[in-house]
């Protein structure tokens, strides 16, 4: 479960950005929407724990982000967050199979070789375990990133305009693998988006628009 009461960021030397308040039921799926620059990338970081509001609470998957300390915070997302962001944060210094398991290094837990294994197969990539990012094609490195977010079956899902520069075909299916692994996981589902596509898609999906996020505050 998400829930956000009365939510605000503001950047430095920038006006405040203020979010609706927001319920997203475990299991649930969000659509997140609005223009460029009026906040869904801060909000996802938000309900991640990657940044801490200037005002209003977050909390998620029972736990009040406010309560934990950074190190606390790390460990705590690493444990409960997937998160799916637009640049896949992938390092060519490493294979595949090595970025995945940083993943448990981010969440202090032991390493488990077989887990990595398993969620690479899950995305139809387990082939790719030894070869570098570079190797990759789009849609694979896309697939090697999800099977990154949902190595330790998260209660919450995180994607940020992940069908971006995607063509309508890869589109449909990149969403209905978000979708099917957030199924999968039983998490929470929250795609931020302004892709039409999606929006038909997840024809249904709960939706909180973001049109008039920027105020003076």
């Amino acid at each position: 479960m998400i829930q956000t009461h009365e939510l605000a960021y503001r950047y430095p030397r920038g006006p405040a950005l203020l979010f609706p308040d927001t319920e997203v039921a475990q299991g649930g799926t969000l659509l997140l929407q609005g223009r460029s620059g009026v906040g869904k990338s801060t909000w996802l970081s938000l309900v991640a724990g990657l940044l801490t509001p200037s005002a209003g609470r977050v909390r998620v998957a029972g736990q009040d982000l406010a309560a934990l300390r950074r190190g606390e915070r790390d460990r705590w997302r690493g444990r409960t967050i997937g998160f799916l962001p637009q640049r896949l944060h992938l390092s060519d210094a490493l294979s595949v199979e090595r970025n995945l398991a940083l993943a448990f290094f981010a969440a202090g837990v032991p390493e488990d070789r077989s887990a990595v294994r398993a969620a690479l197969e899950a995305l139809d990539v387990g082939d790719l375990a030894q070869r570098r990012p570079h190797q990759l094609s789009g849609g694979q490195a896309q697939r090697v990133a999800l099977a990154r977010a949902i190595l330790l079956r998260p209660r919450v899902l995180l994607a940020d305009e992940p069908t971006a520069s995607l063509d309508d075909q890869a589109a449909a299916a990149a969403v209905a693998l978000l979708r099917a692994t957030a199924q999968g996981c039983g998490a929470s589902l929250v795609l931020a988006t302004h892709d039409a596509r999606v929006r038909e898609a997840l024809a249904g999906a709960q939706v909180l628009r973001l049109e008039a996020a920027e105020a003076t505050a």
